[in-house]
């Protein structure tokens, strides 16, 4: 489908003042089923009083939201007006014309992106990356964290045994090294009369798990899809020294100090088992800790979070995603000015304080923000070193690819990390020759 040039909008009503009322649309917003999308039916209650038009929303469970919206998307579907993707669909959003174009939009309504976190504009909104480009606004900042049971850490009997085998105080990591002292500390501990364990990670198979838990490691060793950003020369990026000892890491991680059956763990196994008092610590996205941190059971002073801890320099994997206006809805002008309104400084207020994760400077600068939530100063710390998996049109393939390999290294235990590395970038280097790109 040909991108198509927008009408100029007839806005309504307040915010939406114009020369003549708008006819009020119903409009579908796509997501998927989490926590911070329950908080958006609430806080979208105010751009129907202001608007006059009704929001509809399709949330889809995590493990099928991918192939759920790209299939609606390749085949032209218009069951969505609005579209909250991931960060690796906007070079295919952009180049296939799923999403439309943001920039004459943005400058019409004075909406800058220089308001926005510069990680989430690079990451969720420009095509090709770093190009002035946009197909999206930032909507829901995010990265992966960790969060650990602090009233077991603060058990002084465990405090003492800590400081005896290693020498330090039981304590948050400084290190990826530390936190695997941790979970080798914890791992088969009796607390409270039950049996625990170190850690829950990612270690799922079918979508985007392991390689979002695995990267958390290899980021922080510094690796590196390329050597040359943009030139696709992959060898002694991806298979380097330092990516192998990381995979070497995450492996050991993995099968030192997880649960029994952790074989296929993502974000819902992670919250389960930290939530029945299975485990010390687990990695999770930042958008479940509000909800994490009101748990009346592992909650409030039993939790605390860190950011993903350094190795040889820091990273944490990115996560979030921006909003796009869908170029096959009827609805556009209606679902414009739906971005308009998400984009004032006080509607991205509320979004943080009802939950979501704002992107907007004027919240994350605010001098109350770090003191806001017991995680706010960890988010904006990860939000400074995110590094994110491809963003290539053919992002999918490049996913299956990783999650194959990760897995039959880490879980299955085929083969070395390097001999695992060595044949991603021949699955990688296939899939780049196919798009005319090598």
């Amino acid at each position: 489908m040909k991108f198509k040039k927008l009408a100029s909008l007839t806005l309504v009503g307040g915010l939406f003042a114009g020369s003549a009322p708008a006819m009020a649309d119903d409009l579908t917003l796509c997501w998927a089923a989490w926590d911070p999308a329950n908080a958006l039916v609430e806080l979208s209650k105010d751009f129907e009083s202001q608007s006059g038009h009704s929001m509809s929303f399709e949330f889809i469970p995590w493990p099928n939201f991918a192939d759920r919206m790209l299939n609606e998307l390749n085949s032209g579907g218009k069951l969505c007006d609005l579209l909250i993707g991931d960060s690796q669909w906007i070079g295919g959003g952009a180049e296939s014309e799923h999403y439309v174009k943001l920039n004459d939009f943005f400058d019409k309504e004075g909406i800058s992106m220089d308001d926005f976190a510069e990680a989430t504009v690079y990451a969720y909104s420009t095509w090709p990356k770093g190009t002035p480009n946009y197909y999206a606004l930032p909507a829901m900042g995010d990265a992966n964290g960790w969060f650990y049971r602090k009233d077991w850490f603060a058990k002084p009997e465990l405090q003492e045994a800590f400081k005896a085998e290693y020498g330090r105080d039981l304590a948050e990591p400084k290190t990826q090294r530390e936190l695997l002292d941790l979970a080798k500390f914890f791992q088969g501990k009796e607390i409270d009369g039950n049996k625990v364990y170190g850690a829950a990670i990612f270690t799922e198979r079918g979508s985007e798990g392991i390689t979002m838990g695995a990267t958390g490691a290899l980021y922080t060793w510094g690796f590196k899809y390329e050597n040359t950003p943009g030139k696709y020369d992959m060898e002694g990026a991806v298979n380097s020294p330092e990516a192998v000892e990381a995979l070497e890491f995450y492996k050991e991680l993995y099968k030192c100090c997880t649960p029994p059956g952790y074989t296929d763990s993502y974000m819902g196994e992670s919250l389960d088992a930290f939530k029945s008092g299975q485990v010390a610590m687990a990695m999770n996205w930042f958008a479940f800790f509000p909800g994490l941190y009101a748990d009346p059971d592992t909650g409030g002073d039993k939790i605390d979070f860190f950011v993903n801890p350094p190795q040889n320099q820091a990273g944490s994997t990115l996560g979030g995603q921006g909003i796009s206006v869908i170029s096959y809805s009827e609805k556009q002008e209606a679902a414009l000015e739906y971005i308009k309104w998400f984009a004032q400084p006080d509607i991205q207020a509320q979004w943080w304080s009802l939950g979501g994760y704002s992107a907007h400077n004027s919240v994350l600068n605010d001098p109350g923000f770090v003191d806001s939530q017991p995680f706010a100063g960890d988010f904006l710390e990860a939000m400074n070193d995110v590094q994110d998996f491809w963003q290539e049109p053919a992002y999918a393939e490049l996913l299956v690819s990783m999650q194959k390999r990760l897995h039959d290294y880490i879980v299955a235990d085929k083969g070395t990390a390097k001999e695992a590395l060595d044949l991603l970038i021949e699955d990688w280097t296939e899939v780049f020759e196919d798009e005319g790109k090598l």
